[in-house]
């Protein structure tokens, strides 16, 4: 009795920490998996722990009832009906075997079919794509939704596996405790093992001798004192495990002489610190207290000011925006501008090669689900007062549909910035003094992988232009440490990262998002142009030696599209439509704006480099295919790196007055200092993409100023 007491606790503590690092990939909101109420059946202490996280009274409001959804749109995601239909079809097609279903989302339909579709018309057949697993298989299948009918596509020819699943980290994160040599090596460090927390990594990938075998690699931390144990780790063990078995196949055991950091100061929770609270004396909220200037039609069509878009969570790339137009203010037509455009892949290699940290090489969005792991938005603190929500209907390793509610917020923006402005002094007779107020509408999400949190915000403006920003924070992980000071360093040593405090070591990484956009300018034959800014030389035909000259090299095949950025050898890039010009002859088109700019120093034949091949140029153009979409692989889980962007340009196909599609990577180098301790302020980065002789003149000449009597006036309101 006693020892089954032991294991009860056990399970208990996993449990609680499982839940509150990955109550993103896929808990229902409320309670509805057949697995999550047998386990509350099974388990109360466990169910009441679930319960009480997601009762939490800083979580945003439950959205409404979805179970009657139906779709008005042809890329409306799949509706929690639509998805029960598909879970009966899967669970027949797998007949008595076991299976896991890894994803299950709307199969987009034909490019050219979405392009035809207006609203009114009938809606082209619903189809769900589904990965899944079974008998040691990958399984890529198409499923209509309303037929039943369903088309296995081959994936044999693809290393890797799909991403994993709650599920798959629940029951692996025990198989550490079930070892003797785990629980005996772990009680010699002077650790109890009710405080134990081992949490399951991704091991990348490094050669064929771990083929064959879904593998993850379990480090372990110590929970006590601390929420943030994280900055508590148990260093040098890792657990490898197998995924399908939970069969512990190798412990690595080196880091006995190494102290577990002390809790002291470790806490970032407001209640943990004994300082007095930094509070503005008068706090800023922006208030519309006659409602928001953006629509959201039908659940998922976004108009606001001049912009039109359809928006849908997805549980790998996060949100998706497709079809994307702005209005122009002189025709009053709707321009395409963008079909689609997500995050497609992040990469983030951690720059430790020793034992317990070579393999940190995180893939997330392709490993772990970006989307998946993109919990419910705080309503005053993630999004400002004035953000409407948007709820995401994700599917569990079962098929059984679920609700993610408020994953996404859409918000109005004004932070007194212009939109454009100009005093002109009274050289002309008298003074003119114009200035326009810059508003944008903010669609946000936040991934919270594990220690990190991503926020991605796509940001659109009123002149046409989209910005895609990526802000990072949470918590660095960090290497358990002998040092206490810098004094105690060798010369020459390489202890791979800062000293943050007593024992604790912030490792050096980057972190790289990329992102697919499909740009259609005006049309879907469009073409990538490299705007060359080279210095000329005058020859002595002017008091100046130098000047800039612009040089325009349209790419004619892919790999002539594959760019890396240079200070010094400047270029503008252009996504142009050649078969429309404006009315003083410049063809139509889109720019990128780059920042973010770090690149991978890594070696083009290190395996994670090979991988995440997409870090190997900040800008690419591909032809369009509507299976390349994931840039690090469809399966990207100890991928090989033969499924990837670098892969798909190399065949350098035609891409002049084609429908092409631009990839930007964003990408930082982190080196951690001590102001990352013990959780990191928010630092960001992101694109733009601008129109450049896409309108006739300034879109935005012709907005109203503000003028103050028709400003709201607000009054101080408890927050709900």
């Amino acid at each position: 009795m006693e020892g089954k007491n032991f294991l009860r606790c056990l399970f208990f503590i996993c449990s609680v920490v499982l839940i509150m690092l990955f109550t993103a990939f896929n808990f229902p909101t409320p309670l509805s998996d057949k697995s999550e109420l047998l386990e509350c059946a099974t388990n109360s202490a466990w169910c009441t722990a679930k319960n009480r996280i997601l009762r939490h009274p800083h979580r945003a409001p439950l959205g409404h009832d979805h179970t009657a959804d139906v779709p008005h749109h042809p890329l409306d995601p799949l509706t929690i009906q639509e998805m029960n239909k598909v879970q009966k079809v899967i669970k027949s097609f797998f007949g008595k075997s076991v299976y896991s279903v890894h994803s299950l989302v709307l199969e987009d339909p034909e490019k050219q079919v979405v392009l035809k579709w207006q609203k009114g018309d009938p809606l082209p057949p619903r189809k769900a794509s589904v990965i899944a697993r079974a008998a040691g298989k990958n399984y890529l299948l198409t499923v209509d939704v309303e037929s039943g009918e369903v088309v296995e596509h081959d994936t044999s020819h693809i290393s890797g596996f799909p991403l994993v699943t709650l599920e798959d980290m629940q029951n692996v994160i025990f198989a550490p405790l079930s070892n003797a040599h785990f629980n005996r090596t772990i009680l010699e460090r002077g650790v109890d093992l009710n405080d134990v927390a081992c949490l399951p990594f991704s091991p990348g990938w490094f050669g064929k001798a771990e083929d064959g075998r879904r593998l993850v690699k379990l480090e372990c931390f110590t929970m006590k004192d601390t929420a943030n144990f994280y900055m508590r780790p148990i260093e040098g063990i890792i657990v490898i495990t197998d995924l399908d078995t939970s069969e512990v196949v190798e412990i690595i055991d080196k880091g006995k002489h190494i102290p577990i950091p002390k809790a002291a100061g470790t806490d970032y929770r407001l209640s943990a610190e004994n300082g007095p609270v930094i509070k503005l004396p008068n706090p800023i909220s922006m208030e519309q207290p006659n409602g928001p200037n953006f629509v959201v039609e039908d659940e998922h069509l976004v108009k606001w000011a001049n912009w039109e878009f359809h928006l849908r969570p997805d549980p790998r790339a996060g949100v998706m925006i497709s079809r994307a137009r702005v209005r122009d203010p002189e025709t009053g037509e709707l321009r395409n501008v963008m079909y689609q455009g997500f995050s497609s892949e992040l990469f983030v290699p951690y720059m430790d090669p020793e034992e317990a940290w070579y393999f940190k090489t995180y893939m997330d969005a392709g490993e772990y689900g970006f989307g998946l792991q993109a919990l419910s938005l705080d309503p005053l603190n993630d999004c400002p007062r004035n953000a409407k929500f948007m709820d995401a209907i994700f599917a569990a390793s079962d098929g059984t549909p679920y609700v993610r509610s408020n994953m996404v917020c859409i918000f109005e923006r004004y932070a007194g910035d212009a939109a454009w402005r100009h005093t002109e002094s009274p050289i002309t007779g008298k003074l003119i003094l114009e200035a326009r107020p810059k508003v944008s509408l903010v669609v946000r999400m936040v991934a919270s992988l594990a220690n990190y949190d991503y926020i991605v915000d796509w940001e659109f403006h009123a002149d046409g232009l989209i910005h895609v920003k990526v802000s990072l924070t949470g918590i660095v992980i960090v290497k358990g440490t002998s040092y206490v000071n810098m004094n105690q360093v060798k010369e020459n040593e390489d202890i791979y990262g800062t000293l943050l405090a007593d024992n604790i070591i912030g490792v050096v990484h980057d972190h790289y998002i990329n992102f697919y956009l499909d740009m259609d300018i005006d049309g879907l034959d469009n073409s990538f142009v490299n705007v060359h800014l080279q210095r000329e030389y005058t020859h002595g035909t002017s008091p100046r030696k130098s000047y800039m000259k612009v040089n325009k090299t349209v790419a004619k095949t892919e790999k002539e599209a594959q760019i890396k950025l240079k200070l010094y050898d400047p270029s503008e890039f252009h996504v142009i439509n050649p078969n429309k010009k404006t009315k003083v002859g410049n063809p139509v088109g889109y720019k990128v704006v780059p920042a973010g700019t770090a690149a991978s120093l890594l070696d083009p034949e290190d395996p994670p480099q090979k991988r995440s091949a997409f870090t190997n140029n900040q800008i690419w153009v591909t032809r369009y295919n509507k299976s390349e979409q994931w840039s690090g692989g469809l399966f990207a889980y100890q991928s090989h790196g033969e499924d990837t962007i670098q892969v798909w340009s190399d065949r350098d196909r035609p891409i002049e007055n084609k429908d092409i599609v631009l990839w930007y990577t964003l990408g930082f180098h982190h080196v951690p200092c001590q102001e990352d301790f013990p959780i990191m302020p928010t630092v960001s980065s992101g694109f733009d993409l601008k129109p450049v002789n896409f309108f006739e003149r300034n879109p935005v000449l012709r907005i109203a100023p503000y003028v103050e009597n028709e400003l709201p006036v607000c009054k101080a309101a408890a927050s709900a």
